[in-house]
């Protein structure tokens, strides 16, 4: 699995404007929690990139860049969470879920 990194508001908008052609995956990932660990594994363990296309998945670490975190939940209208993936389409935020609701088959399902 190849992560994408989301570090600035640039990367932000980078992927906003790529889910106009592709699903896009955003997970915020806190380095500090073992729940969020639990959650990036579950989700690299069992990333199949045929079952899903050409999503795009984007890794934020949200104790670096919680600016960044800050302007996802703005701009989605997303309450924050740690861990938490959203799924962007055509700008849009279709779905998000967080701690052990993520997983690989939830983001299939909504992809």
């Amino acid at each position: 699995m190849n992560w994408l990194s989301l570090t600035s508001e640039a990367d932000l908008h980078q992927a906003i404007a790529a889910s106009h052609t592709h699903s896009v995956l955003l997970f915020k990932h806190s380095t500090r929690c073992s729940i969020s660990h639990a959650a990036l594994s579950r989700i690299e363990n069992a990333w199949n990139a045929e079952a899903i296309n050409d999503t795009m998945p984007y890794y934020l670490d949200l104790l670096n860049h919680r600016d960044i975190s800050n302007l996802i939940a703005q701009t989605f209208g997303v309450t924050h969470q740690s861990p938490q993936i959203l799924i962007i389409k055509n700008g849009k935020c279709t779905h998000h879920a967080s701690h052990m609701e993520i997983t690989f088959d939830d983001v299939k399902e909504h992809l």
